[in-house]
């Protein structure tokens, strides 16, 4: 059957990035960065497993007539991924620590090359090397290779684990940043020797470099000093600019080419004169780095999983000799950095974990391999033990970092400065968390009418940015404003006269850190947006469902219609402990916003309202007014609150609970209807209180003095 090479090419970017982020899922539950899940999904479909396994159906995936092109394709993707890295770094990094960071780098660079280079020079080059590679080559390739951490894998890390602004976390990063810089300009200098056919060549590839990384410092920089001038904002960045700017990093690509110190350090370069300050560097990084990270590198993982070829070692000997390298490869870079860390004032467990978090290898060392393979310096077997290196190095680095440096170790260096205690009923607090931006505006008109006649109210607006999505900029030049998913809120708030409090910051596990952040804030209520789930039938799942279970009091989650105004409210109820707390929230809109509330109570029996009763009128005594009780006889609840709900209310605030349809279940696999078909906006409200866990749920079994003394009533 005759092949069409575009549809085959089309199926292969499927399979590729559908498995990386199928095995991206395991890796995060491991606590492993991304970049590991792309290395395993490569040699998963490569002769390691899938050759292994069933030969034919990777040679029909991924035949000899389409590597060309799957090769192509991974170094474009390459080029752009080195001008992401060059954007990323950025010299405040080393702001107050430039001479601690260059030492303990080079310290890091200068013993696991040397390590590197004399295992190549008095073993590796004799038992895994043939006499057409030069022996020199061949040794410098070594000690680049031992040299290398990868940048972007434990900038990562840090963002995950809340290192970033920790004195352990600004020095690995500007460590990193030196390395790599260090690093590249090595491996330039080592390929400019290997592809010059003498010596005399390669001294004039070198003049050639240098000349060109003076001519992109001196007359490139200050050009894109200007430009970043011109493009003040993402609203500047026009096409015209990103063409213009992508040509120019194509050309900076090309010229390394040609000069003979390959393309990627071209771009890397490119990427790195880029000026940092102004919102240049971030808007081109946002514009393009889903299409390289998300879609073109995972090809670079599947052609180095295609060259991995695990088969090859094939004897104790060869396992024994992939084992001796990852130790020659901990002990250079943890050694050199651990050391040269301590001795510069840092305590054994801070340079520690600084040793440990330069051992990072990941997606550096794999370009670095790929370019000895091509360059036919290092042999196939080679390079699937340096692979096999370059991964178990990455896997490590999480698990070890937990252990030297814990979390205990991490709030050391985080001073908490208290809320002040004022005297008397502390003020009302709503903690509003906004994942995307659409939820933003209805939560600031809720909470503007449940605030509205309290002075001294405090409200927050959180979001959590994933690590993917994190910026290496210091936290005190972040302006938490800037977050497109908290302008429109900001900017409802502002039209409605409310101070909001937007606080962002990178989060690996966003439904703790909601909570912590509640716990710290005081808030008295954690208010959720919503959106409509991708796979399952309900909203009480994922982050909401994490949220439910470990809040220490009320949470509400809101799904929101265009609420632009409250002035009725609904607000059915059977008695549960979630029904007493939606009806509390019903009061505080009676109190603050002046809103007509209607209770509906839904009962199988008309005479068994009693209890019911009594509940609301400890809430609303009688001499306040502005509440209407309402009884019907139903077996469907949801149904008759729904029938109610079409009787023209702003919101309807509805307790969690089976007999409304939303049940906390980890899977949603039946609709929500009082979600799906409520004609207006809707408050789901979860009592997560402790006070309340043991609380019966039954009508019968509460009194008003009960409600009262689980939701106390605040003026």
């Amino acid at each position: 059957m005759h092949t069409n090479a575009l549809a085959l090419l089309i199926l292969q970017l499927i399979v590729i990035i559908g498995l990386s982020r199928l095995i991206g899922r395991g890796a995060r539950w491991l606590g492993q960065p991304l970049v590991i899940a792309e290395v395993v999904a490569g040699i998963v479909l490569g002769p390691s497993l899938l050759g292994w396994l069933a030969p034919d159906i990777m040679n029909g995936l991924f035949p000899a007539s389409s590597m060309p092109v799957l090769t192509m394709l991974s170094q474009v993707g390459l080029v752009l991924f080195m001008f992401l890295i060059g954007l990323e770094l950025d010299p405040q990094l080393l702001k107050g620590r430039g001479h601690a960071s260059v030492a303990i780098s080079h310290s890091s660079i200068v013993v696991p090359f040397a390590l590197g280079a004399g295992a190549g020079a008095l073993w590796l080059y004799k038992s895994l090397s043939s006499p057409e590679v030069p022996f020199s080559s061949f040794v410098l390739f070594m000690g680049v290779a031992m040299s290398i951490t990868a940048f972007p894998v434990l900038a990562r890390i840090l963002t995950e684990r809340g290192l970033l602004q920790s004195k352990v976390g600004t020095v690995a990063i500007a460590c990193a940043a030196v390395d790599d810089v260090t690093a590249w300009c090595l491996l330039a200098f080592v390929v400019s020797i290997v592809r010059a056919a003498s010596l005399a060549q390669a001294a004039l590839t070198t003049v050639m470099a240098l000349g060109y990384i003076a001519f992109m410092l001196m007359v490139v920089r200050p050009f894109l000093a200007r430009l970043g001038a011109r493009v003040a904002s993402r609203e500047g960045l026009t096409q015209n600019v990103v063409a213009g700017t992508l040509v120019l990093l194509l050309a900076s690509a090309g010229v390394t080419e040609l000069i003979g110190i390959h393309a990627l350090f071209g771009a890397f370069l490119f990427g790195a004169v880029i000026p940092k300050e102004g919102r240049l560097a971030e808007t081109l990084a946002e514009r393009l780095e889903d299409v390289a990270v998300v879609l073109l590198l995972p090809v670079f993982f599947a052609f180095s999983g295609l060259r991995t070829q695990i088969g090859l070692l094939n004897t104790a000997e060869d396992w024994l000799t992939c084992g001796v390298i990852i130790v020659l490869a901990c002990l250079g870079k943890f050694g050199g950095s651990a050391v040269a860390a301590r001795m510069t004032g840092l305590r054994w467990r801070e340079a520690s974990a600084i040793g440990i978090l330069m051992n990072t290898r990941g997606l550096m060392e794999l370009i670095v391999l790929n370019i000895g393979l091509d360059l036919g310096v290092i042999s196939p077997q080679l390079f699937t033990m340096m692979v096999l290196m370059a991964l178990v190095t990455t896997f490590i680095t999480t698990p070890l970092l937990k252990w030297i440096y814990p979390l205990e170790e991490i709030a050391r260096e985080r001073v908490v400065v208290p809320l002040p205690v004022e005297p008397g009923p502390p003020p009302y607090s709503v903690l509003m968390c906004v994942s995307h931006g659409q939820a933003g505006p209805g939560m600031a008109t809720l909470s503007r009418s449940l605030t509205g006649r309290e002075e001294g109210a405090r409200l927050h607006a959180l979001h959590l940015v994933s690590p993917e999505r994190a910026s290496l900029r210091p936290a005190q030049q972040r302006d938490p404003e800037e977050d497109s998913a908290l302008t429109p809120l900001l900017w409802r708030a502002e039209s409605l006269g409310l101070s909001v409090r937007p606080l962002s910051f990178v989060s690996a596990d966003p439904a703790q850190d909601i909570c912590r952040t509640a716990k710290a804030r005081r808030a008295d209520l954690v208010l959720l947006g919503w959106h409509k789930p991708l796979f399952s039938q309900t909203m009480l799942g994922g982050t909401v469902r994490e949220v439910m279970q470990e809040a220490c009091g009320p949470v509400a989650v809101l799904v929101d219609r265009g609420l632009s105004d409250i002035k009725r409210v609904l607000v059915p109820f059977v008695g549960s402990q979630h029904d007493r707390a939606a009806l509390a929230l019903a009061r505080r809109l009676n109190q603050q916003a002046g809103a007509e509330v209607t209770v509906l109570h839904v009962t199988s029996d008309l005479g068994g309202n009693g209890g019911a009763r009594s509940q609301v009128e400890a809430l609303f005594p009688a001499n306040e007014g502005g509440v209407t009780m309402k009884e019907v006889r139903s077996d469907a609840p949801d149904e008759a609150a729904l029938g109610e709900a079409r009787h023209g209310y702003d919101l309807v605030i509805v307790g969690i609970g089976a007999q409304w349809g939303l049940e906390d279940k980890v899977f949603g696999l039946q609709r929500e209807r009082i979600i799906r078909d409520a004609p207006g906006s809707l408050l789901v409200v979860c009592d997560a209180s402790p006070a309340t866990a043991a609380e019966p749920s039954s009508e019968s079994s509460n009194d008003g003095a009960s409600a009262a003394r689980v939701l106390p009533a605040r003026s």
